[in-house]
């Protein structure tokens, strides 16, 4: 198994710190941590096997914080938490048999599209009007539980974002919207996790270390977004979002 200098752990658990951070509350932290288990050394597949092992740690960590808030509806996601997380296992498996890069376009086209939605409804997610679902939400909210879930085994980037959009549509405010998509992000990185534990792609001895950073991380960016709220989640959700869209475009030329 690959070992780290002292310098290079001190650098991916810096990374990791900043990275749960961010993604604690909009996702979009694999932007970070991944390149900085890459600039360590560590071959690709090992490298998305440790960071979701660090990840599940991280998003169990923000799931926490915000369930003991008030600002996640367990009514609304305890059925939508299992649909993502067998979303994700049959996702991780079709990546098995055949490559994702296909929707890097189709990706950057929603993300431009939730951006410029977002950024110009100006009071969007300042209050939470949610009740209960109808019928047809429940039907289309499980149908999005599970594409999403299937979409973070198979691709990945963005989930975070296109989950709290979907919680945003509904009449959840920003922050019990972070909430609600960091249970179901949390359902998918267990079965993403559980794979590649069996494909054998997980460095134990840099993730546990990069995962105890990242749940610090994690602690302090939804504790943040708790006590700021909206004002806080909403900018740093635009953000994210464009410097995504970003990363696909790089990625694609």
């Amino acid at each position: 198994m690959m070992h780290l200098s002292l310098e290079m752990m001190i650098f991916v658990i810096i990374g990791g710190f900043l990275a749960a951070y961010v993604d604690s509350v909009v996702g979009g932290g694999g932007l970070i941590s991944v390149p900085v288990l890459l600039a360590a050394g560590l071959p690709p597949a090992v490298a998305l096997g440790t960071n979701k092992l660090a990840g599940t740690m991280s998003s169990l960590t923000s799931t926490i914080s915000f369930m003991r808030s008030g600002n996640i509806d367990i009514k609304a996601v305890k059925g939508l938490f299992v649909l993502s997380l067998l979303g994700a296992v049959s996702g991780t498996m079709v990546l098995r048999q055949i490559p994702s890069d296909f929707l890097k376009p189709l990706v950057v086209v929603m993300l431009i599209l939730i951006t410029i939605y977002t950024t110009f409804r100006k009071n969007w997610g300042t209050t939470s009007s949610f009740r209960q679902y109808s019928t047809k939400t429940a039907v289309l909210m499980g149908g999005a539980a599970f594409v999403l879930g299937f979409y973070d085994g198979f691709f990945g980037p963005g989930t975070g974002s296109f989950l709290i959009f979907v919680f945003l549509m509904l009449g959840f405010d920003f922050v019990k919207a972070a909430g609600n998509s960091k249970m179901l992000n949390f359902g998918s990185n267990i079965a993403s996790l559980a794979t590649f534990m069996v494909l054998g792609s997980i460095n134990y001895g840099i993730g546990i270390p990069m995962g105890l950073a990242m749940v610090g991380g994690s602690f302090l960016g939804s504790r943040m977004a708790i006590r700021k709220g909206t004002a806080y989640v909403r900018p740093l959700f635009l953000t994210v979002c464009i410097i995504l869209i970003g990363k696909q475009i790089w990625d694609l030329i």
